[in-house]
């Protein structure tokens, strides 16, 4: 196999995906925001919908057979997770409520207990809100520094020092802005034993992620961005540092035993588990995970290379257009601006064609500094994006700079 296009039948693919086959403002739908949430294909919903006829009820803690039916698909969901980013263990892996809730719950227990007044806490410049405010909110409570690490004009990292007082890095996978692909190997290496954690949200959709060979301390990412259910997100942390950091939230089922005198915790994951987790959606998720693996990620990564390369070009052609990041290693993220019309006019009249994409800071507003420019238009892709649909939001930005010029 020498490109995805000889085993990848995108036309077979849009089928699964119920949403996509329907007329906004009177024209087909072209939904190009798959960074902010992709769809969901009726193979995830089928297998929610019949979770809740058939097998539904509280896990873990029932001997009744409906119990022991909902454990089971859980937990055969963590597995799945485990083995879809090459965890070592499923203990490694904590089902949370998303990215950003997994990066508050780092920050508020590992962060607590670990970096203090004077400690350094290194970021880059490209970060989503979600992994600079929790490390703010660390550092103003601990007195510990924030230092971050410039990009350059084209959005790839600069070089950077670990000093003696660094005590966590914390870096985005992909950047949700400008598609910049991190060389996490790298950032690991240079690290030099200081634990680094990982913001794979925009990643683990679009190319094989291996924590162990990346070599990272966390890695985490979100459930709806991997075509499965909202709400939900995993933690994976390597066991050594997640047996010492202190339980996040009280409650359910992350407790040993409990007298008013002294609470005794679970062990690994539920010690970070409490309370009723999101059961269907961790089983959308396990959904999720075995469509994404019957394609197969390597082959979705050369797809979506193709189309990234094809929207560049085609994109570049159009007349006082400025695409906002140009790295290197980029993933199918392309954020722009048109010469003399605002991003959110942009938006709108691309959605009255149907054409759905974002526009804003897309909470990155220190990138968006970075570069000079209060806000940008970005089209996002997924596997079950099309040339023809690229060609349509060009045709839609030329009606753009018509209704303007």
């Amino acid at each position: 196999m020498t490109t995805a296009t000889k085993v990848f039948d995108v036309a077979a693919i849009r089928q699964d995906f119920p949403i996509l086959h329907q007329e906004i403002h009177g024209h087909p739908l072209v939904y190009l925001d798959n960074a902010a949430s992709a769809q969901k294909p009726r193979q995830v919903i089928d297998a929610i919908s019949r979770f809740y006829q058939t097998d539904y009820s509280n896990i873990h803690r029932g001997v009744h057979a409906l119990s022991e039916r909902s454990t089971k698909r859980y937990e055969e969901a963590r597995i799945k997770v485990q083995k879809f980013i090459n965890a070592p263990s499923a203990r490694e892996i904590i089902f949370v409520r998303g990215t950003t809730e997994a990066i508050n719950m780092v920050a508020q227990t590992y962060g607590r207990k670990n970096i203090g007044r004077g400690d350094e806490i290194l970021i880059t410049a490209l970060e989503h809100h979600s992994n600079i405010v929790p490390w703010q909110m660390l550092c103003e409570e601990t007195g510990a520094k924030l230092r971050v690490i410039p990009v350059d004009d084209r959005g790839d990292v600069s070089n950077f020092d670990v000093h003696a007082n660094t005590k966590l890095i914390a870096v985005a996978h992909i950047s949700n802005v400008l598609g910049t692909v991190l060389p996490i190997r790298e950032i690991v290496r240079r690290a030099n034993g200081v634990p680094v954690l990982v913001d794979g949200a925009q990643a683990v959709p679009h190319m094989k992620v291996d924590v162990e060979a990346l070599g990272c301390d966390f890695y985490c990412f979100s459930s709806h961005k991997l075509f499965g259910p909202t709400g939900l997100g995993v933690l994976y942390g390597k066991t050594a540092l997640l047996e010492k950091m202190p339980p996040y939230q009280g409650g359910g089922d992350m407790i040993a035993s409990v007298t008013f005198e002294k609470t005794t915790y679970n062990t690994l994951p539920f010690k970070f588990e409490a309370g009723t987790p999101d059961i269907a959606g961790v089983v959308g998720l396990g959904a999720a995970i075995d469509y994404v693996e019957q394609i197969g990620i390597e082959n979705i990564e050369v797809y979506e290379a193709e189309l990234l390369e094809y929207a560049t070009r085609e994109l570049s052609q159009v007349k006082g257009l400025r695409i906002v990041g140009t790295a290197n290693h980029k993933a199918g993220v392309i954020s722009f601006v048109l010469e003399g019309i605002h991003p959110h006019d942009v938006g709108t009249i691309l959605d009255r064609q149907g054409i759905a994409v974002r526009t804003g800071h897309h909470c990155a507003q220190p990138l968006m500094d970075r570069f000079g420019v209060p806000a940008t238009t970005r089209a996002s892709l997924a596997f079950y994006n099309t040339k023809e649909e690229i060609d349509a939001l060009v045709r839609g930005l030329a009606k753009v700079k018509e209704i303007f010029d």
